[in-house]
This record gives structure tokens, sequence and C-alpha cells, in this order.
């Protein structure tokens, strides 16, 4: 009995040894995960103020895009109207002219002698005229009084009629040849600004020479195209805003003015045509232009296309809110692919901090920590 006594106290001594290495080996592996989570919980990941941007109300615009370059909706190429050496030129490049102002002289030569002698031809056929109708005059009151028969007088009536012929003939000439003295004269024909002159004096032209062309930089025009299928957002008088090489940082407004009624045939895009007001001739001919109509234009929260992750069926974005990253789904809206900001309906706030770029890799719930160069500031939020 005793034997059995024993035994039986040392099985349970056994039996509460091995329960209490166990309930220690559970405390120990349940201490171990705290630790895990604590270090998840505790990680900081730090980025740069190129990852993230500030959730704006702002206003965001679409419609299609147009491109090519400026050119002065006037525009007026002077040629030569006869051949000749020209003796002066009185305007250059870049130089202001009002309409009717003379640009450059040609040597009249020959021409001036055509014209002295039309002057003269005018005033011999217009005696002869004066004679004629003179005589026809007389006769007439021959024929009244019946001093001759009425066969009489007919040579006296051809005889005018061909007389006053020769006068208005000789008048023609003379018109002709005063319009050849005149365009020896060459001026331009419109106010505007000299932007071209091919010759000098000294130079013989030939008519039809190219001598002068004058703008008038008062109004610019851009000639685009736009897909066929974006045509139904096109309409006259439709603003268009856009940007210039050679003006960084500025945008340019105009209106569309015309649309061309047919389509390229090999392009499918449709020609449209801008005016753009330039009162102060801060835009000059030649330049490119790259610009957007205004189909459609709204006011709402306004991020960068970059901040939405768009990889699942619901769109999100990552956003810090209590210096941790998290998921939000987001609601969209318009996007405007010029400044290629989105509109976010739902899901975010104005002043809210997304992340951007490689940043959106951080995984939810890790703590952020934003690094500013010594240079630099942080975006602003509304209000701030």
């Amino acid at each position: 009995m005793k034997d059995i006594h024993r035994f039986t106290s040392m099985t349970r001594k056994t039996t509460a040894l091995l329960t209490i290495a166990a309930i220690t080996s559970l405390a120990a592996c349940k201490g171990g995960s705290a630790a895990d989570a604590d270090a998840a919980a505790t990680e900081t990941a730090t980025i740069g103020t190129e990852n993230i941007a500030v959730v704006v109300s702002g206003v965001l615009q679409s419609g299609p895009t147009v491109s090519g370059d400026l050119t002065p909706e006037r525009e007026a190429m002077i040629r030569a109207q006869v051949g000749g050496s020209v003796l002066q030129t009185y305007a250059d490049q870049g130089q202001a002219v009002r309409a009717g102002q003379t640009l450059a002289r040609i040597e009249a030569g020959g021409l001036q002698d055509v014209y002295l002698s039309a002057r003269a031809g005018v005033t011999a056929a217009s005696n002869s005229a004066d004679v004629a109708n003179r005589e026809l005059e007389r006769s007439e009151k021959l024929l009244a009084a019946g001093a001759i028969a009425e066969r009489d007088i007919e040579q006296a009536r051809r005889a005018a009629i061909s007389a006053n012929a020769a006068l208005a003939d000789a008048r023609a000439r003379l018109a002709t040849a005063q319009k050849q003295v005149d365009n020896t004269n060459v001026t331009s024909p419109m106010s505007g600004i000299v932007s071209e002159r091919p010759i000098s004096a000294g130079d013989v032209v030939q008519p039809g020479a190219a001598m002068f062309t004058v703008v008038d930089p008062s109004s610019m025009r851009l000639e685009g195209s736009v897909p066929s299928e974006q045509l139904n957002q096109v309409k006259v008088g439709a603003p268009v805003t856009f940007t210039v090489n050679g003006y960084p940082g500025r945008t340019f407004k105009g209106r569309v003015t015309r649309v061309n009624p047919t389509a390229d045939p090999a392009t499918r895009q449709v020609r449209v045509f801008i005016s753009i007001p330039n009162a102060e001739g801060t835009l000059v001919g030649g330049l490119f232009a790259n610009g957007r109509l205004a189909a459609d234009s709204r006011t709402g929260l306004v991020a960068p296309v970059t901040a939405v992750d768009s990889r699942s069926n619901v769109p999100a974005v990552f956003r810090i809110k209590g210096g941790k990253v998290e998921r939000v789904p987001v609601q969209l809206g318009l996007r405007d692919e010029g400044s290629e900001k989105i509109e976010i309906v739902s899901g975010v706030q104005a002043g809210d901090t997304l992340l951007l770029g490689a940043a959106q890799g951080i995984t939810p719930g890790t703590i952020v920590k934003v690094s500013v160069p010594s240079d630099k500031a942080l975006p602003k939020k509304p209000g701030a």
C-alpha cells in the first residue's frame, strides 16, 4: 500500500510540473507575438514632400486639345505692281506703319512718258470732240430752220460720235497710265507692323515680286485639329485656354471662331480656327501653342491623377491620418487632362494629405514621417 501511495504521489507531482511547463511555454509564445505586433505598430516610414499632395478645392475643365502655330489673323503681302528699280525703302522689319503710308518707291522710267503721252492724247481728243459736238449743234439748228435736209446732218452726227468715243478711249488710257505711275509708290493697305522686307534700294523687281509683309498683331489665330469623335464638344464661341512656347507659366485665352465643315480624309480630324486677342502685342506669330477647349467646367475637390490607385475595381487613395497610412475608397468625377488633376466626389475632405507614386506601396497602418528639405516647405493646407 505504501508503494502504491508513493507512486500516486509521484504521478501527481509529475503532472503538475508538466502543466506548469506548458503554461510557461504558452506564455512565452504569447509574449513573442505581442512583441512582434508592437514592433509592426511602431514601424516608421520616411517620405519626401514630392510623395505627397494636399486635397484642395479647385476648378476642373475637360475638352479636346488643340495645338498648332500662331499666325496673325490679318496679314497682307505687298507685291510689286510694276517692274523697275527700287529707288528707296521707307520701312523695315518690326516697324509700325499706318494704312496708306509709303513703304517704297520704284523708278517710274518710261511709265512717266506713257502718262504724259496719254494726258496729251486726252487734250487732243477733248478738242476734237468739242469741235465735232459744236458742228453737230449747228447742223441741228439749220435742220430745225429747214436750211438743210435730214440726210445732211448724219455726217455731223457720225463725226461727233467718233470724236466722243476717241475722247473716252484717251481718258481710259490716261487712267491706266496714271495707275501705273501711282503703282511706283508702294503703300501699306492696312495699319500694322512690317514682318518681312525681302527687297532693298537698288534691287530690280518684276511685277508680282514680294516686297513687304504687313501684319496686324492685335489679334492672333490658332489653327488646330480635333478628332471627329470629339466634334460634338466643339462649338463656335467656345473658350480655349492654351500655353505658348516662350512664355513659361503663363496661360492665354481665345475663342473658337470657325469650324471646318469637312474632315481630313486621311486623319479624320476637323480643323478649328481660334481667335486670340492680343491688344498688348505680347504674342508673336510662328510660336507653337498648345491649348484645350473648355467643353465642361466644374468646381470641386481636386487632387493629382497620380494620387488615385485604380488597380482594383473600386478606386482608392492612400491618406495620412493621425500620422498613419490608411487606404480610403473614393468616388471620382471630372478629369482634367490639361492639368493632370481629377475631381474626388466623396471619400476625402479638403486638406487631406495623400500619398503619390512609390509611397503608395506603404502598408496601411504604418506610421509615416515626412522629410522636409531645408529649402522647401510642406504643401499648405486650405486655411493654413
